[in-house]
């Protein structure tokens, strides 16, 4: 398959871009959970808006990040700049650009459901009302690191071993349930 730009050129375009978006989701759900329950040592809550163990805006980020700089890190360089400069401008690109999709979904959940889940951001130094801190602004860039390098050349790997077929009906099942769970938390809770 490739990477994530090269799928935009393929069949199941769609299909896969909304399986990435998936996997991301979970797993920023997956990484809200354990942050809160084994580093802050809140206890367990649902971090995700939805019902399901998925936090969409971590799909959402990381889908931007792929589509804004995945040409720019499969691109070579000259040595220094490969490994030196690149690295630092993916981060900043991903730092800004997380920040920027944290505020606007705060915005877009307070409008929708009265809140946002991460209000507890009042207590960071270099908080902007609550919706965006300094310090989490600089993991989302180190997140952003760990996806472009890591995270996602397995990603495109693990969606190049099924058939078309299965691809399209493991997306059918997923955007039903997540179609459910929309139309549970916004329309019947």
């Amino acid at each position: 398959m490739g990477t994530l730009i090269d799928s935009l050129k393929q069949k199941q375009t769609i299909q896969k871009l909304f399986l990435c978006f998936m996997m991301y989701a979970v797993l920023g759900w997956c990484y809200e959970v354990i942050l809160e329950t084994f580093i802050y040592k809140w206890g367990f809550s649902n971090r995700g808006v939805l019902f399901g163990p998925y936090c969409p805006v971590y799909g959402v980020g990381a889908l931007t990040f792929q589509l804004l700089f995945g040409k720019f890190k499969k691109k070579k360089y000259s040595l220094p700049f490969e490994i030196l400069v690149k690295p630092v401008l993916i981060f900043l690109g991903c730092m800004a650009a997380a920040t920027l999709i944290e505020l606007i979904a705060s915005y877009i959940l307070e409008a929708a459901t009265g809140g946002w889940p991460w209000q507890t951001y009042a207590s960071y130094k270099y908080n902007f009302q609550a919706r965006i801190a300094l310090s989490t602004s600089v993991r989302f860039g180190l997140g952003g690191l760990l996806f472009m390098y890591i995270v996602q050349p397995f990603f495109d790997w693990l969606l190049s071993k099924p058939s078309g077929k299965t691809i399209n009906i493991i997306a059918l099942i997923t955007a039903l349930i997540v179609a459910a769970d929309c139309i549970y938390t916004f329309f019947l809770k």
